[in-house]
């Protein structure tokens, strides 16, 4: 008789693991946890976007009373009460998350966008995205950037704090006219100028390796600079032309240009001269790491500060994919009006929804 354990989740009586079975099973299991998953996705991300779209079509509505009735916001903090009572198991309906459902509707009042684009993203997505933007242009750019990198709410926030709309695919490179059209266009926006590397906080940085520890301290937040599709494969790895040895300040591949990127780190200013070096060291990766399938490899120097004549120049004279950037621990310039905003900030939203939670699984 085949032995039993009982589910504690669903109270049926399961059957007991049996370890043992036919050839097939492995690869019959592993289909259908696989179609489970995926099945769990779709859920998770039909129930989001049902979440966002509903919080829409709510703030929609108070928009439309407000500009009819010509109400203040009394009767936002009523409609909260009121509907915590009639739906007590509902979360999401504080009164300062209502005024979110109406800022929401009012900032994108065209409902195909919300449909559309818009939907993909999780709720307090938005939120970030009101909170911390009153230009429409750059929400809108920064929401579909967070679609298609895949971006945390976190991650989102963290870039457009770092301006990263303004540095995205600015480096000085000649990738236009060293590599195929598809694979310059992605590795020019794969670039950012400057790079912001302000997770090195208070670091002592006389020297170029001083640098280079503090980036490798902190890899997880550089690759987040770097971008999607960086690889860290090492510091100071080891290429020997000739007799002579030579060590990358970094090395990385990218999965999605296929190459590997040699990355040479300055403490001062642009000099022509660095590159012949980046160079030599490029022409060695290509020797002695990269696979037949693999792309060129690919240069990228990133210096305290640069003239971007001089680098376009110096660039003009190199066959070889570069890239010319600069490095800051720090965004100096004053937070432009169109990155501030009014309303509550995402840290005051979370305090009071503490206890109101309507983060969905999957949106951390």
């Amino acid at each position: 008789m085949t032995g039993v354990d009982r589910d504690p989740d669903d109270g049926v009586s399961a059957p007991t693991r049996n370890t043992s079975g036919p050839d097939w099973y492995p690869a019959f299991l592993t289909a259908v946890a696989d179609r489970i998953e995926i099945g769990r996705r779709r859920a998770v991300t039909a129930a989001n976007t049902e979440l966002v779209l509903t919080y829409w079509a709510v703030g929609r509505e108070i928009l439309a009373r407000q500009d009819t009735e010509g109400w203040g916001t009394r009767v936002i903090d009523r409609l909260s009460a009121d509907l915590r009572a009639r739906f007590p198991d509902a979360k999401g309906f504080s009164a300062r998350n209502l005024k979110y459902m109406r800022a929401f509707a009012a900032a994108w009042p065209d409902p195909e966008i919300v449909q559309g684009r818009l939907a993909q993203l999780p709720w307090y997505h938005h939120v970030a995205l009101l909170d911390k933007l009153d230009a429409s242009d750059l929400r809108e750019w920064y929401a579909q950037t967070a679609i298609e990198q895949g971006w945390s709410r976190d991650i989102l926030v963290h870039h457009i704090e770092g301006r990263f709309h303004e540095r995205a695919g600015k480096a000085i490179t000649n990738f236009a006219r060293t590599l195929p059209p598809a694979d310059s266009d992605l590795a020019q926006q794969s670039t950012r100028d400057p790079y912001l590397f302000d997770f090195v906080g208070a670091a002592d940085i006389r020297r170029e390796r001083d640098l280079e520890l503090a980036l490798t301290d902190h890899v997880e937040k550089f690759l987040l600079e770097l971008g999607q599709g960086f690889a860290f494969v090492g510091r100071q790895v080891h290429l020997e032309i000739g007799d002579a040895d030579f060590y990358t300040d970094l090395l990385f591949y990218h999965l999605r240009l296929r190459c590997f990127v040699v990355i040479e780190l300055k403490i001062g200013d642009f000099d022509p001269s660095y590159l012949g070096q980046l160079g030599t060291y490029m022409a060695a990766a290509d020797d002695l790491l990269r696979h037949p399938d693999d792309n060129p490899t690919i240069g990228l120097l990133l210096c305290k500060a640069k003239n971007n004549v001089v680098a376009e120049y110096a660039l003009r004279g190199y066959t070889a994919p570069i890239g010319v950037a600069e490095w800051k621990t720090v965004i100096t310039e004053s937070l432009p009006a169109d990155l501030e905003s009014s309303l509550p900030t995402i840290a005051e939203l979370e305090a009071e929804l503490a206890h109101d939670p309507v983060v969905q699984e999957g949106e951390q």
